[in-house]
């Protein structure tokens, strides 16, 4: 006969596995949910105006936006002397956000551990802004172009502008010689990362607030893939 003890050590047990099985699936399913359910309904692409990617690895979102327009020059704020080798400035720059700690310290995924990763779930620690400089980008699967009116755009560049932590004299902060290769780098970013708050769901705020028609929540980067034609190129 089981004592009551050991009832009661198993009924707490049985409810931990309930609530360790249970958020998972309760975080995935608002995602799914988040995803499907659009914001900016009416949005339809515009015929003419100024051409950004949404670019994905799998994983991690970009926006990949043109580094002069009309309406913005990203060169003040993400100038190629900021990189490790400027000959590689192009005439696009694809900006992403994340956990500082995991972006810094996670350069492939044989390098992610249960630290790093809880760290990035739980917000803990700043965040960061990774920029790289790209040549004309072409239309594929992991790539994909939306064509923004000028009004539109100047909302999404001001959104992603505003994330750089800047000095008194306005400059951003770069991380010299931090990045993954000779084009890209890191700079300092405003807010935080979280679960609810990912890289993927900064893209998709970024989208938003320029009235780009894509999910209320975007977690994961399908969910905002997927809401824009591909193409092989």
């Amino acid at each position: 006969m089981i004592s009551r003890r050991a009832r009661l050590l198993l009924a707490a047990l049985m409810r931990i596995g309930a609530v360790l099985v249970g958020v998972p699936l309760l975080y995935l399913a608002a995602a799914l949910a988040g995803s499907l359910i659009p914001a900016n309904r009416g949005w339809h692409e515009a015929r003419d105006g100024i051409t950004i990617f949404v670019e994905t690895n799998g994983v991690h979102t970009w926006i990949v936006m043109p580094a002069v327009t009309p309406v913005m020059d990203w060169r003040p704020l993400v100038p190629a002397s900021d990189i490790r080798d400027p000959r590689y400035a192009g005439h696009y720059v694809a900006i992403g956000y994340g956990n500082r700690e995991f972006y810094l310290n996670t350069p492939a995924w044989k390098d992610l551990t249960v630290r790093r990763a809880l760290g990035a779930a739980f917000g803990i620690g700043p965040s960061l802004l990774h920029v790289d400089h790209e040549p004309d980008p072409r239309p594929s699967r992991d790539e994909r172009p939306i064509v923004l009116t000028i009004d539109q755009y100047r909302r999404l560049s001001a959104y992603v502008a505003a994330r750089f932590l800047r000095r008194p004299d306005g400059r951003t902060i770069a991380l010299t010689g931090r990045g993954y290769g000779p084009s890209d780098v890191f700079y300092e970013a405003r807010g935080g990362y979280n679960i609810f708050y990912t890289c993927n769901e900064w893209a998709g705020a970024a989208l938003r607030t320029a009235g780009v028609r894509v999910g209320i929540w975007t977690p994961f980067s399908q969910g905002i893939m997927a809401r824009f034609r591909a193409s092989e190129g």
